[in-house]
């Protein structure tokens, strides 16, 4: 669905885009921004000199993304794939790691609270000519992350266990209100998982169900108040963790086959995304997390593996910003890889953004992705339909047909 198709609601898709930046950017291509006037009227119509009067003309829409793409640096263009963690508790950080890298998104973990007080990510947004994206992790529960500062909400497997789906859309636009005040502009949730492992296990009660089509109808729940109230979310973690044997931050972790997953734990992404699906649009993304699925994935984990998002691209139709789990600071990838390696592996195999929580050096990841790109192993054209997807779910550029 293009951004024209899009019901009317505040603007998510990972960054709400000021009038200012928008002006600059475009004025940096040579776009102009002003409002025209335009006279009608005949010279030569009765009554003698022609009456004009002049109408406004609308401001051109936003511009194609290829415009937008090709006047970036290449460095530009691969930082805009890397999602980065900061130290919440270090506002001042947080933007000079924005203003010295200009990456495309940055990360809240952990449990401090002054980047999301007092206006100051406003700051971090001010770091750079492009939207920042503000991604958190918020399901409720266990996993929350303004719940000191607006409130808990209630665990997946709480809210289908004592509310309705009309009232979890509720609770998801009341909280996506709270978190848009704060500056956030991307969720990590809602978990669409299958299973019903114990409570306190990696999944467990972020869980839904352990029926594929109770989980559809509430993330689609949660989901759809968090856009109406101007936050993308991102649905997690494709092909499915919730029969997993294990926990992917601790090391490798496998799931049952791939045509188990058919079955099961793939239902809610067949009902939720893709083409005529409720949750299709830029303002929804996937995660893929670090999962070894025999018949899919060949030794690699899900998130390094170019088979996996084939799976979620051309058999689920999904064409929004593709994200990894977190490469960082997760066993299943940091005991067998370095970042800028495993950053490179994810985005050769088809994501578009590369997670990373650590608070660590973007320098060496650009360097390797740079490496890559001039070597011809990371794919020029790709990289640029991966930046301009990401720049179209801001709200910066209007994407091809």
């Amino acid at each position: 669905m293009s951004i024209g198709q899009q019901r009317r609601r505040p603007r998510a898709a990972v960054g709400i885009v000021s009038s200012l930046v928008v002006g600059a950017l475009l004025a940096g291509l040579g776009v102009g921004t002003g409002v025209l006037p335009t006279l009608t009227g005949s010279a030569g119509s009765t009554g003698g000199a022609a009456a004009q009067r002049a109408e406004p003309v609308p401001p051109p829409g936003p511009p194609a993304c290829d415009a937008v793409v090709a006047g970036l640096s290449e460095r530009d263009r691969l930082a805009q794939r890397l999602m980065v963690g900061v130290d919440a508790a270090d506002p001042a950080g947080a933007a000079e790691i924005v203003r010295s890298w200009r990456v495309g998104g940055i990360f809240l973990g952990g449990k401090a609270t002054a980047l999301l007080q007092d206006d100051k990510l406003a700051a971090v947004q001010a770091a750079t000519a492009l939207p920042v994206t503000v991604a958190v992790d918020d399901e409720g529960g266990r996993v929350q992350r303004i719940g000191t500062l607006d409130g808990p909400m209630p665990s997946a497997r709480r809210m289908a266990a004592d509310m309705t789906t009309g009232q979890v859309r509720v609770l998801g636009f009341e909280r996506g209100r709270q978190l848009r005040a704060r500056g956030v502009t991307m969720n990590f949730a809602p978990t669409v998982d299958v299973g019903r492992q114990p409570a306190g296990s990696v999944i467990g009660d972020r869980a839904f169900s352990d029926d594929p089509e109770v989980v559809a109808r509430y993330a689609q729940a949660f989901a759809e108040g968090q856009r109406e109230a101007g936050v993308a979310v991102v649905l997690k973690h494709f092909p499915g963790h919730g029969h997993a044997n294990g926990d992917s931050h601790a090391g490798r972790v496998s799931t049952p086959p791939l045509d188990r997953l058919r079955r099961d734990d793939l239902r809610p992404y067949s009902a939720l995304v893709g083409p005529g699906r409720p949750l299709a649009g830029l303002d929804t993304g996937v995660m893929v997390g670090h999962l070894d699925v025999p018949g899919l994935t060949e030794g690699l984990p899900a998130s390094l593996t170019p088979a996996v998002y084939r799976l979620l691209r051309d058999e689920y139709g999904f064409d929004g910003v593709v994200i990894t789990d977190d490469l960082g600071a997760m066993k299943a990838i940091s005991n067998q890889f370095s970042l800028p390696r495993a950053t490179l592996a994810a985005l050769q195999a088809g994501a578009d953004v590369a997670l990373s929580s650590n608070v660590t050096p973007v320098g060496p990841v650009l360097a390797t992705l740079e490496q890559a790109l001039a070597e011809g192993t990371l794919d020029a054209g790709d990289n640029d339909r991966a930046v301009a997807r990401i720049l179209a779910a801001k709200g910066v550029c209007a994407a091809r047909s």
